[in-house]
């Protein structure tokens, strides 16, 4: 029986459009390599350009558009003329939040040796999943902002961390490093942090008895980044909130090879809505319409949206297809040393992809 997934596709600014068709020329070419699934794909507007022309980043009724797919292939979000808060949390935020796509999987793995700027470390050192919680913490958007422009200013950003979605996003964590044989680390730092963080660990050490088999560790948010630069091999599973996922998922990206292989999932673990599969690097309008947008990590976000789908062998072929690609050398864009443009890495891709 042939398995029909329904694709939102939302390319978004700057390079989002050219990364993103070259993520959907793989989905075509797995398509017509595996006569067992096939691909639909609608395409929304959305964005900023679309704002600078409606004031507002999507449709009033955009996620009752989004409801009934399958998944949802984002490329970029931000441009120059709209300010970064309003386009983020008007189309990126509000799909997260609005689809309860709790899960942010943002997986850190050395492809090439070549890449990394930390010395003496190898692929088997540089290999880590960052489970981030994705809805609520520090970004949950509440706050005040009393007496503006008055000497008395005073600015209130509260994290909202409920024991629903700290439990489920640690739960979901453990889960995850139980199945695959890993070691779990919590970060976060209580002894600054006397709410939010102190709950953290005590949810974390809660959750932990149910899991006696899986070996864990907790670090204080700094303490972590210093080992992640220092000793990275220490990490398998991470999990940890939605501000410090952010961080050290960026910091993660930097030491495997830069943010042009950063990829990222947000899934909805239920099913209820879609989930949203997005290469991390930003819109980068400096080099957008120039055609050297590096297209490997939205591929590397196809291998997630693969996985979600239960096409686990499907996302294994992609990744080592592009570690494939980083060790021939020979069609990369110029931010990895190459003079390919993105559509002759996406072509080349398919090749060894399909051979």
């Amino acid at each position: 029986m042939v398995k029909e997934k329904r694709i939102a596709l939302l390319p978004g600014d700057g390079i989002g459009p050219e990364v993103v068709a070259e993520g959907v020329k793989v989905l075509k070419a797995i398509e017509q390599k595996d006569k067992n699934l096939s691909f639909t794909f609608e395409q929304f507007p959305w964005g900023c350009e679309y704002y600078l022309q409606n004031g507002k980043m999507m449709d009033d009724d955009g996620l009752s558009q989004l409801q009934h797919f399958d998944a949802i292939y984002l490329g970029a979000v931000g441009y120059p003329g709209v300010p970064d808060h309003v386009s983020l949390r008007d189309l990126l935020l509000k799909i997260r939040k609005g689809f309860d796509q709790y899960v942010n999987l943002r997986p850190v793995k050395l492809l090439n040796e070549r890449l990394s700027p930390l010395k003496g470390k190898a692929a088997k050192d540089i290999d880590l999943l960052v489970v981030r919680e994705n809805s609520e913490g520090e970004y949950s958007g509440e706050g005040n902002w009393l007496y503006k422009g008055e000497p008395e200013e005073v600015v209130l950003q509260t994290g909202v961390f409920s024991r629903k979605g700290t439990e489920r996003i640690i739960r979901y964590a453990f889960e995850e490093a139980r199945r695959q044989g890993k070691s779990l680390t919590s970060v976060s730092k209580a002894n600054a942090l006397n709410y939010s963080m102190v709950f953290w660990d005590s949810v974390f050490e809660e959750v932990k008895r149910d899991y006696p088999d899986v070996e864990t560790a907790s670090y204080l948010v700094d303490a972590a980044s210093m080992f992640l630069v220092m000793n990275p091999e220490r990490f398998d599973i991470v999990v940890t909130s939605n501000l410090f996922g952010d961080i050290l998922t960026d910091l993660g990206a930097a030491i495997a090879g830069g943010l042009g292989l950063a990829t990222g999932a947000n899934v909805n673990p239920e099913r209820t809505y879609p989930s949203m599969f997005e290469p991390v690097h930003g819109s980068a309008p400096d080099i957008a319409g120039k055609g050297i947008a590096n297209p490997l990590a939205a591929i590397w976000s196809v291998a997630q949206m693969m996985d979600h789908f239960g096409e686990e062998e499907w996302g294994r072929k992609i990744v080592s297809t592009i570690q494939q690609i980083m060790d021939e050398d020979e069609k990369l864009t110029p931010d990895f040393g190459g003079e390919a443009t993105t559509a002759e890495v996406g072509d080349r891709f398919i090749k060894l992809l399909t051979s």
